[in-house]
């Protein structure tokens, strides 16, 4: 029984990271979609500094999280690969969102552009996936808060993915 006891009281010191984690991403994803959801004109480097914030922020996460599982125990393979996937399938869930978006050419505003109650629900699903695959990570890595250290990073290319989608698609419409 006491072997046991090490890793249950660093799970429960790890819970309220966990829920503070789960917080800030929640609202993070909120001030995204609200965003997202206001007619803006499409800039093409001012749609970069969102992504390159949560970049630099996201590295930061990341250390602290491998630094929390390097703790307990070392970095396997299987871990790893979780953490790789979990930024993989941010491509494709910012492809999806990117053509939601609509994009449209104003004459007195320029390239428009503003997401969709779609553009909103597939948010949402993205946060899912990545909170689902946070848990995943973390049980594997069975110390630490590894998974929810790749939210920033997440965001960094599941945003900066549909961003740069985005630009392209105002850059075809038609002057």
């Amino acid at each position: 029984m006491n072997d046991h006891a090490p890793a249950h009281a660093a799970t429960a010191h790890t819970a309220p990271n966990h829920h503070v984690s789960l917080l800030i991403g929640l609202l993070i994803v909120a001030l995204i979609i609200r965003r997202q959801l206001r007619t803006r004109p499409v800039r093409p480097r001012a749609s970069l500094i969102g992504p390159a914030v949560l970049g630099v922020l996201g590295v930061a996460a990341l250390a602290f999280g491998v630094a929390s599982v390097v703790k307990e125990h070392p970095l396997t393979p299987p871990v790893i690969a979780l953490v790789v996937a979990t930024l993989v399938i941010g491509v494709p869930l910012g492809l999806v969102r990117a053509t939601t978006v609509r994009v449209w050419h104003d004459p007195e505003r320029g390239v428009l552009r503003q997401g969709t109650l779609i553009t909103t629900a597939l948010w949402l699903v993205s946060a899912a996936v990545h909170a689902g695959m946070a848990e995943w990570i973390d049980h594997t890595a069975a110390a630490g808060l590894l998974g929810f250290s790749t939210l920033y990073l997440y965001l960094c290319v599941t945003y900066g993915v549909q961003g740069h989608m985005v630009r392209r698609r105002a850059a075809a419409l038609p002057s």
